[in-house]
């Protein structure tokens, strides 16, 4: 009487399983480098650092966790960075972005945070900092970020205003919100109105727009005559 056939199942089972890994692996490697370009795609290749979208989502997903009360959003711009361009050159305005970018990356790092780079010489950074030392953590920030570079021979200063916008003093208000409120405190602060660091209110978070851009604000006036 043939032997059953029934008893070579397990084996070849075993084969075919054993065979699939190394297809599985490759799948998962292959995934891994498709986000690893992804990620790498939305990123500013100048700064380095993600742009406005990974910067929104990030404060969305803080401000659905307990860290909410902790949450600062900032909004950075680089005083006098025109007149860098203008006077040495987009090799020069470059290298003060790049070095921004570093320096932004350098801070977030060990942090709960993420910077990202909003356009020309503005930043914005999302960072979970307790009360008791906020104001010196981002006046530390502040410093660093202001720290003559070198470019070419050069020696480059460049002063930074920072407005500040705590989720705790404004309750119940969106990331959008929240995101004005510290772009209309970075103004008051570059114009001299307030001095750093000055934490923006819930007026700041309603402040007037034109085509969503605070009015002062480069590109306003343009966007106004363009709605006009």
């Amino acid at each position: 009487m043939p032997a059953p056939t029934v008893l070579r199942q397990p084996t070849r089972t075993l084969v075919i399983a054993a065979a699939a890994v190394p297809l599985a692996l490759a799948v998962l490697a292959d995934d891994f480098r498709v986000r690893r370009q992804l990620e790498a795609a939305r990123r500013d290749p100048l700064s380095g650092l993600p742009g406005r979208p990974e910067l929104t989502a990030y404060t969305d997903r803080l401000l659905h966790t307990r860290r909410r009360a902790d949450l600062h959003l900032m909004l950075l711009d680089a005083n006098g960075f025109k007149d860098i361009n203008d006077t040495y050159g987009h090799a020069a305005g470059d290298a003060v972005i790049r070095t921004m970018g570093q320096r932004l990356a350098r801070w977030s790092t060990g942090r709960q945070a993420l910077a990202a780079r909003l356009g020309g010489d503005e930043f914005g950074v999302a960072a979970v900092l307790p009360s008791l030392s906020d104001r010196t953590d981002i006046a530390a920030l502040r410093d660093q970020l202001q720290q003559p570079l070198h470019h070419d021979g050069l020696t480059l200063q460049v002063d930074v205003s920072i407005g500040i916008a705590r989720a705790a003093d404004l309750p119940g208000e969106t990331t959008d919100r929240i995101l004005r409120a510290a772009d209309a405190a970075m103004y008051k602060v570059k114009s001299g109105d307030q001095a750093f660091p000055y934490l923006a209110t819930r007026g700041d978070a309603y402040a007037d727009t034109v085509n969503g851009r605070r009015v002062g604000r480069r590109g306003a006036a343009a966007a106004a005559g363009r709605a006009a």
